[in-house]
């Protein structure tokens, strides 16, 4: 089968997804303004995943929990992800979000390497646990059965080199009725660093043979999404840090899945109007005060590469109205072609260390144990 056949042939539950991307949940970054973004260079049949939604503030209602849930009124599916340790909290939360209609797709964060998440046995930790992942996921299928929404897994290969969890994670997310699972072929050690390893995503696509299985880690440009398909055979790309300041990679995503020619890349001209489309989406959703602050920290990424002056990026890099980001704007070369260098890595990269973990968490993977205090937490990731 070929790339462009395998991108109109995932399935999320009831959803095609074609072509087979998912923009991946980041924190702080795939709010509502930056997926409608990316949908509007991308498909709309593809998958934009809100940022990580912590369970116990969904069933606490927490007000700034429930802003961050917010979708577009043209968004379908409309797909969340979740944080959680305690299966009977998840379940619930699940429960409550299908009982509101919230969310079309629910997605179960196992992939988060932050310190103030594995400490708690969240994250990347969790997957060792078996007996206790298990028992998440049932509760989280079951809770969102009746509505049809399905519930997918996302984890990593491991907490580091000598606990590698993904076949299992992999086979019992399967066995507990997930309707897919991705892999950040990293694992949580690693963090951001080094280089993902694909060939774990080929052994997962083997081991798990009935549902989708996703891939994950070092997507920078629409080349590396048709590699990653044609060398692991998986069903679909998540990409996460390669579309920061480059939404429209989802047209070239689209392009190539497709088999068609690639757009051309935008100059810088372009990419300010890009620029301003997302702040002034952020200030609809956010109001303007916030939305600059927000917007500050995408700066460094949409000009990356391009030859724009020190006194220049740093005055992006304090904007503070929508006024200003016009003017500032202005000020830039339009004819500025898209620097080639800017197509590589992007977004935090950080050191590989330590996995925080609870007190024992390695002793015994079958102890289906709740950690104490694991659900005390309200946002991270």
């Amino acid at each position: 089968m070929t790339t462009s056949e395998l991108s109109t042939a995932l399935r999320i539950g009831p959803y095609p997804v074609d072509p087979a991307v998912v923009l991946a949940p980041m924190a702080g970054i795939t709010n509502l303004a930056f997926r409608k973004l990316c949908r509007e260079f991308g498909s709309p049949t593809s998958i934009y995943v809100c940022e990580m939604i912590t369970a116990r503030a969904v069933v606490e209602r927490n007000e700034k929990t429930l802003h961050m849930m917010s979708f577009d009124e043209d968004e379908h599916p409309r797909s969340m992800q979740l944080y959680g340790v305690d299966p009977a909290t998840l379940g619930e939360a699940v429960r409550i979000i299908v009982g509101e209609g919230w969310a079309d797709h629910i997605d179960l964060n196992l992939g988060c390497p932050v310190p103030k998440v594995t400490r708690l046995g969240g994250g990347a930790a969790l997957p060792y646990k078996r007996a206790l992942f298990a028992r998440i996921v049932r509760e989280m299928v079951a809770g969102a059965e009746a509505a049809g929404v399905p519930v997918t897994v996302k984890f990593r290969i491991g907490i580091d080199d000598d606990h590698l969890t993904y076949l299992d994670a992999g086979r019992i997310a399967e066995a507990e009725g997930a309707a897919a699972v991705a892999l950040h072929a990293r694992t949580a050690a690693q963090r951001y660093s080094g280089q993902a390893d694909w060939s774990a995503i080929g052994r997962l696509k083997e081991a798990v043979t009935t549902i989708p299985v996703l891939g994950n880690g070092d997507i920078f440009s629409a080349d590396d999404a048709v590699r990653m398909m044609d060398e692991t055979g998986c069903d679909g790309v998540v990409v996460g840090r390669g579309c920061l300041g480059r939404p429209w990679l989802f047209a070239e995503l689209q392009a190539a899945l497709r088999g068609e020619p690639l757009p051309e890349p935008p100059n810088l001209g372009r990419v300010g109007e890009v620029l301003y489309r997302h702040g002034a989406l952020l200030s609809e959703h956010d109001g303007e005060d916030k939305a600059m602050r927000d917007l500050r920290k995408h700066m460094a990424w949409y000009l990356m590469g391009f030859p724009v002056g020190a006194n220049l990026r740093r005055s992006f890099a304090t904007v503070s109205s929508l006024a200003q980001l016009e003017d500032l704007i202005g000020q830039l070369d339009p004819t500025a072609p898209f620097p080639r260098d800017a197509e590589g890595p992007r977004g935090r990269q950080g050191s590989p260390g330590k996995v925080a973990l609870p007190h024992g968490w390695l002793d015994d993977p079958d102890d289906p144990a709740v950690p104490a205090g694991a659900d005390l937490m309200h946002s991270g990731g």
